[in-house]
């Protein structure tokens, strides 16, 4: 069984880096989605190099107003600083790589754990990784509207995303994990 959850997952992460590569770097879902430009970034890029020093998540509200809080209708920007330049662009493309391997040996091993009824039948495999591709939109990406988070659409299309990635690779990797055999 390990064999079939080792290829299964290494073929099911193949399917994943293609769909990221085609849609990400063909189709540029990837910046149409999270990579939104400033009109005037260099200004604003001068003013958060001064500023953000540190990495990590930042929230920067209004000014509040004495005795009253925050006011309300005015917008709340969320910022993230990784600590990396572009120099990192390199690394991190191995990283991805990786997750994906990773993540779809995961599922491709939670699948060899079913029944040997849903084993059985290429739907139920299918559906059983499709299930983990929506609980990953669910706790992942739904997660990231919030104030100064995404907006609901894009948070909706990056779900659909990840439900639409884990389809695909679902479809192979059920093609390729089944039962063992009877040992009887």
């Amino acid at each position: 069984m390990l064999k079939r959850v080792l290829v299964s997952g290494i073929l099911g992460a193949i399917v994943l880096m293609v769909w990221t590569f085609v849609t990400s770097a063909i189709f540029g879902f990837n910046v149409k989605v999270k990579m939104n430009q400033v009109p005037n970034e260099r200004a604003v890029y001068s003013v958060l190099k001064e500023n953000v020093v540190a990495p990590g998540a930042y929230v920067v509200n209004p000014e509040p107003i004495p005795g009253k809080g925050y006011p309300f209708g005015e917008p709340v920007f969320g910022l993230h600083y990784s600590g990396f330049g572009h120099e990192a662009a390199g690394r991190m493309v191995l990283f991805h790589p990786v997750i994906l391997l990773v993540s779809s040996i995961i599922v491709a091993w939670l699948l060899s754990m079913t029944s040997r009824r849903v084993l059985s039948r290429y739907s139920l495999k299918v559906l059983f990784v499709v299930v983990i591709g929506g609980l990953f939109a669910i706790f992942g990406d739904l997660t990231k509207f919030e104030i100064g988070g995404y907006p609901a659409k894009s948070t909706l299309l990056l779900a659909a995303y990840d439900v639409a990635s884990w389809t695909l690779a679902g479809l192979v990797i059920a093609r390729f994990m089944r039962p063992a055999p009877d040992s009887g």
